[in-house]
């Protein structure tokens, strides 16, 4: 036998105990079967593990077919990378103004929270859901894992700003993905009878889960009755749900409430991120605000489209940059919105009149927490029903007054995993936890860790140089 070199069977050390500690890592002792297939690969060489790269004629691969491995190498090293370490996130919309901007390319680490081992394994990487240009799915629905979290440095903690995937992500209308499938059903079917008010007659409900239930299957009937309009209704399992980046206010077991845009948490007042925003009604003497303005309250080109027309501005303002204009001789009045509750419990999550709650005066509503029981009531159910049926994989159903849960009748329920409220900085141009509820954990992604780029759409060279490995802070 050929004598190894030494170096080799110092790379096969190293590769062995790196591989070891991620079996470790990740659970699965099974994988120790792939041994032997290291030591082959560093010191036996057995098995030609580049055999389709070799040429009859005994001479080196083509360039092609070089660039072609280097290329897979690439693929698969990002793929685990991704999986494991950490992913690119860029923040699409201005809901975390001023803390994360429009154009940012983030860092997100996987290991901050514990990196989880993905629901779809065969994926490409780099790409979510879907691949550009040719709309094609682009992951497999088989295999098929179930949910599990490898150790990380840490949990989710109240005030990070937190990577996760959308709740109200598992089913998409291909072309119509804003509002979400479960809030544009419940619209269209509320739209339905409100054209056809026949549809009500007779018909009664003995709590607001049939109630919305009622809505929602009028309009799940809209929205498959329109294929060229909505297009066809997708099933996403949960580490293919759209990334969607926002701050944590509250974790299992916290009371939250917002009175007045004042987040509460157990009856305490919170302090406020630097950067918090909320719209205010600015009305000017007739002046039309130009873009120097928008430039020095640092408004994004995204929040200007929307801001209205003299003399009456909706701006996203921080509370100092309020306190600044308020003395601008063009300004005649700068007030905060407040919106007050609604009665009809059709504005903000659990959409049920009894739970009158508006984005500006919310709760209070108690975070869930893994292994808490809670009672169920006619009431209370629609606070819970998409964590029973929807994130935690049961049957609920309402029967003569009385909740099933798999079939068997149900009085309290416990809960399998802890649930997290989710919230923009720029509290009033965000879609967060107040319109579709509780983040479960098995959908939290990752922290973001520093901008690696950032880039402005609204100026002509588009690159914000005093961004680029700015740290992301959580105050």
């Amino acid at each position: 036998m050929q004598q190894v070199p030494l170096a080799r069977w110092i790379k096969l050390a190293i590769a062995s105990v790196i591989y070891f500690l991620w079996l470790v890592w990740i659970g699965n002792y099974w994988l120790l079967l792939g041994l032997p297939l290291i030591f082959d690969a560093y010191i036996t060489k057995k098995i030609p593990w580049d055999f389709w790269k070799k040429r009859k004629d005994g001479k080196k691969p083509s360039t092609v077919i070089e660039w072609i491995d280097a290329l897979i190498f690439a693929l698969i090293a990002v793929y685990l990378i991704n999986i494991f370490l950490f992913q690119n996130y860029k923040i699409p919309t201005s809901s975390l103004e001023k803390s994360l901007l429009v154009g940012d390319h983030l860092f997100v680490s996987k290991v901050s929270y514990g990196p989880r081992m993905p629901n779809t394994p065969i994926a490409f990487p780099l790409v979510q859901n879907t691949f550009p240009v040719t709309n094609t799915q682009s992951y497999t629905n088989w295999p098929h894992w179930d949910y599990k979290r490898l150790k990380g440095f840490g949990h989710v903690k109240r005030n990070d700003i937190v990577v996760f995937n959308f709740p109200a992500g598992d089913t998409v209308p291909f072309r119509y993905t804003n509002p979400d499938f479960h809030n544009t059903i419940f619209r269209e079917g509320i739209n339905t009878v409100a054209s056809n008010p026949a549809l009500l007659k007779n018909t009664t409900f003995t709590c607001p889960w049939e109630r919305n239930q009622f809505f929602k299957n009028l309009g799940r009937k809209v929205v498959y009755d329109n294929p060229d309009f909505y297009g066809e209704v997708l099933y996403r399992p949960v580490d293919r749900r759209d990334n969607y980046v926002k701050r944590c206010v509250a974790t299992p077991g916290d009371q939250l409430e917002i009175r007045h845009n004042q987040i509460y948490i157990n009856g305490e007042k919170v302090e406020n991120p630097k950067g918090l925003q909320h719209v205010y009604d600015v009305i000017t003497d007739g002046t039309i605000l130009n873009s120097r303005f928008f430039e020095n309250m640092e408004i994004s080109g995204d929040d200007r489209r929307d801001a209205g027309m003299a003399p009456h501005y909706l701006l996203p303002l921080t509370e100092d940059k309020a306190k600044e204009i308020k003395n601008y001789p063009i300004i005649k009045s700068i007030t905060i919105r407040d919106e007050q509750a609604d009665s009809s419990g059709f504005r903000v999550f659990p959409y049920s009149p009894d739970y009158p709650w508006s984005r500006d005066n919310f709760g209070p509503l108690t975070m869930p927490k893994k292994g808490e029981t809670v009672e169920l009531t006619m009431k209370n159910l629609v606070l819970y029903d998409r964590i029973i049926s929807a994130y935690e994989g049961n049957k609920l159903e309402v029967k003569n007054h009385q909740i099933f849960i798999n079939g068997n009748p149900a009085s309290s329920y416990t809960f399998k995993m802890d649930y997290y409220f989710m919230l923009g900085d720029n509290r009033h141009k965000s879609a967060d936890s107040r319109y579709w509820g509780f983040v479960p954990e098995d959908h939290i992604v990752g922290k973001p860790i520093l901008v690696w780029l950032s880039l402005d759409k609204d100026k002509s060279l588009g690159i914000r140089w005093n961004r680029f490995f700015k740290l992301v802070h959580n105050e």
